[in-house]
């Protein structure tokens, strides 16, 4: 799991994204809680930038608060968006008089509708359906959010469609999890700086993954590495008479090849 040096993060967040208040130091002070906690979020780049893209929706569907909101507007406006008898209604599996409001956005990402909200309380073992306002309890809506970004609750879009392993991030598209292209650049543009906070507060890669980079790339040599005294896999040294002069051995050239 992750680990955050909380001075570097907040120092970082004040130079990319301006002022910060004591409420919105708490509000972040306990996502980190949550994040440090979360077993989904490894040190990969690619769960670092989908972290990032997470924490980036989360400050714009909360109004800049990143603390869980209910959706802005009346009853009368929810039930005339989201009723039962609507096309929108209906995707979202709203069936009884009154469900627009009862079900309308909450959350960091505005879970919204009936068919979210059964899906979500099934996730977290909540009964949702009666009580739809602890898709407002912080530690439920971060769950919610993560998850249902992973998995594609929203939109059907997924996570891992847009932010994969060893390719650029796709920011922009991925908007498409929440809501389609709706301030897709906006939010895009704060994941990126999202990604240069993260970078700043965890920590680099331990020695043990800068050994298995290593190893990896003997293999991609076609080497075969053994174990060595100290529990590193290392190649057997070979006779003195056939070392190469050149100094750059396979070994620095595995951790050349992987950034060590």
């Amino acid at each position: 799991m992750l680990s955050f040096d909380r001075k570097k993060f907040f120092e970082t967040y004040r130079n990319r994204f301006g002022k910060l208040t004591q409420p919105l130091v708490d509000a972040l002070d306990f996502l980190i809680d949550q994040i440090e906690q979360d077993e989904r979020f490894t040190h990969s780049e690619k769960d670092r930038r989908q972290l990032a893209y997470c924490l980036a929706t989360f400050k714009w569907e909360t109004a800049h608060t990143m603390e869980p909101i209910d959706e802005f507007g009346t009853n009368e406006r929810f039930n005339k968006l989201y009723g039962p008898d609507t096309k929108v209604g209906k995707i979202l599996g709203n069936t009884q008089p009154g469900d627009g409001a009862r079900f309308k956005g909450r959350g960091y990402v505005q879970l919204t509708g009936r068919a979210n909200y059964r899906r979500a309380g099934n996730f977290l073992n909540t009964n949702l359906i009666d009580e739809p306002d602890l898709a407002k309890n912080p530690p439920l809506a971060y769950r919610i959010a993560v998850q249902g970004m992973k998995e594609g609750w929203f939109t059907g879009k997924r996570l891992d469609q847009f932010i994969k392993d060893n390719q650029p991030p796709e920011y922009e598209k991925a908007r498409s999890i929440i809501n389609g292209t709706d301030k897709a650049q906006t939010i895009a543009d704060m994941a990126r700086r999202f990604d240069e906070v993260l970078l700043s507060a965890l920590p680099l890669p331990t020695a043990g993954a800068q050994n298995r980079a290593a190893v990896r790339g003997l293999e991609a040599f076609g080497k075969t590495p053994e174990r060595g005294h100290n529990g590193v896999r290392s190649r057997k040294k070979p006779p003195a008479q056939k070392i190469n002069p050149n100094p750059r051995s396979d070994l620095s050239t595995g951790l050349a090849k992987f950034g060590g």
